[in-house]
């Protein structure tokens, strides 16, 4: 190997992945051990944290991914995807497209809750219980904010997938398969809401809560919370372009075209 050769491996060396002729490896593993033997899960653990997941951190894991999927095409990153789909930019453009939507704003929740719960654990880890520590952080996060990330939704006064996802979480609490402070934690700020609201409507876990106690007690960090929501959700972004691609509409907009307005607003009507 030539200096120049050997300088170019070291810029590119990584140990996610090795690649010479006639050989695949995965974190040291051959692919063709994991043809087979592995899930698309537990690929995506190895790959994150360079080890195979134990199955029932995998089985977490997995119901975080299948929960996040979908919300419909009035979501901004479906709804954009299938407008995209119709633009003559191809599927993989239509699918990028989507998951560039995928921002702080909407996307970005399960992230921001990861960062909340981590403040609240540590706050009882130093000697708070565990009401006291979600009030002083709660309070710190709505001195920035009037959303609290993975709490409340628009749509849904309980959300659906909020029950299963924490069910799941309780009973590998409950067999020592995770620790269970993400999900205190999670639990004591939804309770301060609860109590804070009384008469008024709830805003209990959402999806994003969910998930990033699941993330967390399993030791992802905050950011990849958000990664591992754009792998979830990219998949119904997948499913809803190129449904989109099968209904012959060209240059498709926000709204059906006999619906526009006759005169589009001016500047001056504004």
């Amino acid at each position: 190997m030539t200096g120049a050769e050997d300088e170019a491996a070291r810029w590119w060396a990584t140990a996610v992945s090795h690649i010479e002729p006639g050989s695949i490896e995965l974190r040291d593993r051959p692919v063709q051990d994991l043809i087979g033997s592995a899930s698309l899960v537990d690929v995506i653990w190895l790959l994150l944290r360079g080890s195979l997941p134990a199955p029932r951190h995998a089985a977490l894991l997995e119901a975080a991914l299948v929960a996040g999927v979908d919300h419909g095409p009035q979501a901004p990153s479906i709804a954009a995807a299938r407008m995209a789909a119709t633009c003559g930019v191809g599927l993989n453009n239509a699918v990028a497209t989507g998951v560039n939507m995928l921002g702080d704003a909407h996307g970005g929740a399960g992230q921001q809750c990861v960062e909340m719960l981590t403040d609240v654990t540590a706050l009882h880890a130093a000697g708070h219980d565990w009401d006291r520590a979600a009030r002083e952080v709660m309070a710190d996060w709505q001195s920035r904010s009037r959303y609290l990330p993975g709490f409340g939704h628009r749509f849904h006064p309980v959300d659906p997938r909020r029950g299963p996802l924490l069910d799941l979480v309780r009973r590998a609490v409950a067999d020592g398969e995770v620790g269970g402070d993400f999900l205190h934690a999670a639990l004591a700020v939804e309770e301060v809401l609860r109590r804070r609201r009384e008469g008024r409507r709830p805003v209990p876990m959402n999806i994003d809560g969910a998930t990033a106690v699941i993330y967390a007690e399993l030791g992802f960090s905050a950011p990849l919370a958000r990664g591992l929501f754009v792998l979830s959700r990219s998949v119904g972004i997948l499913a809803h372009a190129w449904e989109e691609t099968g209904q012959g509409r060209r240059n498709k907009g926000p709204l059906p075209r006999g619906v526009l307005p006759a005169r589009l607003p001016q500047p001056e009507d504004a």
